[in-house]
């Protein structure tokens, strides 16, 4: 909100005071950041779970973990999904090598299955 505005509230209102609601203008301030990363082992896990928690989207390359440790994926994947779900947040794949993890600011869009 700027200030013409809160003045012009102010003389329009035969009010001494006005409450403003900063939410609107706190979600402006905020940007989603998209960042594409990859997922070489288990312990990148931890990296990708962090940025997730600060509000980051990702998108995440699993080609290489993929192709040399299936079990190993499975794990981190498994361990990304408790963290977007403990954030409200969403995990998708992209394909057969890639994974989008959101925070609660986004959620990823699944087109509805057709019979």
């Amino acid at each position: 909100m700027v200030i013409k505005d809160i003045v012009g509230k102010l003389k329009g209102s035969g009010e001494d005071y006005i409450e403003i609601d900063m939410s609107d203008e706190e979600r402006l301030d905020k940007q989603l950041m998209v960042e594409v990363e990859r997922l070489d082992n288990y312990a990148d896990s931890d990296r990708l779970q962090a940025k997730v928690r600060e509000g980051s989207v990702l998108i995440v390359k699993i080609r290489e973990l993929k192709a040399k440790d299936m079990e190993e994926l499975r794990r981190a994947v498994e361990k990304l999904k408790k963290t977007c779900l403990a954030v409200n947040g969403d995990i998708a794949g992209l394909g057969e090598d890639w994974l989008v993890l959101t925070p609660s600011a986004a959620k990823v869009h699944r087109e509805e299955e057709s019979d």
